[in-house]
């Protein structure tokens, strides 16, 4: 009866372990956190959860008002939070893991040239059908491998954006964080020449871009050329895997 009895329980545990399933690495939540855990005096306004975005609709994977971001991430944009929390600031969080699904929505909306309704607010200087060549719409993108970022300050005196010169998603070399001054120094030189239209913008909102740079690459963040709301954690933990799983509450 033992004999019988362990052989039972044997094949019980077998059909268990043949009956799991498997999880992708794609699909694996497990190394994410939902960020405000990680980082609880984040304000959150997630623009692809929305309407207001270049799209001009919800995006696909968007399921709820929320941003994932890998457990590693989290960790430094929460040393970022404190230390900009003395300095009187939040950090307001516009987009951060995205999924690959997302991505694609994007693309197909990029090949739809008549698709123009948001172009007044987010790209009113570039031709739409130069979107894929002047990448700002690719096939892939560092925000689906779960540590990137897409924010900007939130001042707590005057309980209101700090004012960056631009609008988060605006497509024009008026993003770029070199754009009327050199953030390697920190020095602003009032060049708008990179501006198709001969926008600019002033010193003190060039020095609000560099106080948020600043803060994102003492903890471990690179940022991009193009995007000055943009930044990655430099020693990412899952540097190769594009995630598929839906943004919400974990």
């Amino acid at each position: 009866m033992r004999k019988l009895s362990f052989i039972l329980l044997s094949l019980a545990i077998g059909l268990a372990a043949c009956t799991q399933k498997t999880i992708p690495p794609q699909e694996d939540t497990s190394g994410f956190v939902t960020l405000t855990d990680a980082v609880p005096d984040a304000i959150l306004e997630i623009r692809y959860f929305s309407t207001y975005n270049f799209v001009g609709e919800r995006i696909d994977g968007y399921i709820e008002p929320t941003a994932l971001i890998t457990r590693k991430a989290g960790e430094a944009l929460r040393a970022v939070s404190d230390e900009l929390k003395e300095e009187g600031y939040r950090i307001k969080v516009y987009d951060a893991y995205r999924p690959q699904k997302a991505v694609d929505h994007f693309v197909r909306w990029a090949a739809d040239i008549t698709a123009t309704q948001m172009m007044p607010y987010f790209y009113p200087d570039v031709d739409r059908s130069k979107l894929f060549e002047l990448e700002y719409i690719m096939e892939k993108s560092g925000h689906t491998r779960g540590s990137t970022v897409d924010l900007t300050l939130f001042d707590m005196a005057t309980e209101k954006e700090v004012d960056m010169g631009g609008t988060f998603d605006w497509f024009g070399p008026e993003s770029h964080p070199d754009f009327c001054g050199d953030p390697e120094s920190g020095i602003y030189n009032g060049d708008n020449s990179q501006s198709p239209t001969g926008k600019s913008i002033t010193e003190t909102q060039f020095a609000n871009r560099m106080i948020l740079r600043r803060a994102m690459l003492k903890h471990g963040f690179k940022p991009l050329s193009s995007e000055w709301w943009h930044f990655t954690l430099a020693d990412e933990p899952f540097p190769d895997t594009y995630f598929t799983f839906d943004v919400k509450q974990l």
